[in-house]
């Protein structure tokens, strides 16, 4: 491979990296537009690579937060049954779609996503007392101290992460955009704590896309293997920035990232970058 290419998808893998251990996302909003559109691969391919780009993200990212106990294991893996199984019905639909198509749903999820994060005010759920109640506390370092918190309507939560499969694999987005905002808007899990089990998450619905794409031939390895490296470097830095990040912050820049990505990709389905 030329140096030079290598080095252009390192760079990307790195930004990417960055991104998603931030914001929860696993970083494939910023490489399927960017292998679309300044590499010109098709849209499966970038998807290809990118679900392998977001496992090495999320190896990365969830080895800090994990350690952290951030990351709400519990919830990830309960989560995790339906959008590994949505991830897997999102391999085959994408099959049967064009480029457009996939682009086009790309960036209407994204604005959708976008729109709620900004119109539904932040909700702050006193833990109670109730019985049956799932209670949480991760220690949050801008605050300086725990944050404790309840998981409300998780059985809506596990059926909407169903979707948050499919369009992790159709998009190559990992599914984070999606299921950040469900724990945090419907299952009132704080930001931090959502983006930190959203990087957790990710990893095993893109292993399982991953596996299935290469199995079908749609990984280019030289290509997935550079992104993969800038992929865990990225993360770690990613990391570091978030724990200087208060959560009210980290909900505005991801409505923002949201729709920056979501424009530049409807530019591109209709022909204009």
């Amino acid at each position: 491979m030329d140096p030079i290419l290598l080095i252009s998808l390192m760079l990307v893998g790195i930004i990417a990296g960055v991104m998603g251990a931030l914001f929860g996302i696993g970083g494939g909003m910023i490489i399927v537009p960017i292998l679309t559109i300044l590499f010109g691969l098709a849209a499966k391919d970038a998807v290809a690579i990118s679900l392998v780009g977001i496992v090495a993200t999320s190896v990365g990212a969830s080895s800090v937060y994990v350690n952290k106990r951030v990351s709400n294991i519990h919830l990830g893996l309960l989560l995790e049954v339906t959008t590994v199984f949505g991830a897997i019905l999102g391999v085959f639909i994408a099959t049967y779609l064009s480029n457009f198509a996939m682009t086009s749903i790309f960036s209407i999820v994204l604005i959708f996503t976008a729109i709620r994060m900004i119109a539904d005010p932040k909700r702050i759920i006193e833990p109670s007392n109730e019985p049956g109640k799932y209670r949480f506390t991760y220690y949050d370092e801008v605050q300086e101290k725990d944050i404790r918190y309840d998981i409300q309507n998780a059985e809506k939560g596990v059926a909407m992460c169903t979707l948050a499969g499919i369009v992790s694999s159709m998009t190559g987005m990992g599914g984070g955009a999606i299921k950040v905002p469900i724990m945090n808007l419907y299952m009132g899990v704080p930001m931090k704590a959502a983006t930190a089990t959203s990087n957790y998450m990710i990893g095993i619905t893109a292993f399982v896309g991953a596996i299935l794409y290469f199995i079908m031939g749609e990984v280019s390895l030289t290509f997935a293997g550079s992104v993969a490296v800038g992929g865990f470097v990225g993360s770690m830095i990613g990391t570091r920035i978030a724990s200087h990040i208060d959560g009210k912050s980290l909900r505005k820049y991801f409505s923002i990232l949201l729709f920056f990505i979501s424009a530049i990709m409807m530019l591109n389905a209709g022909g204009y970058l």
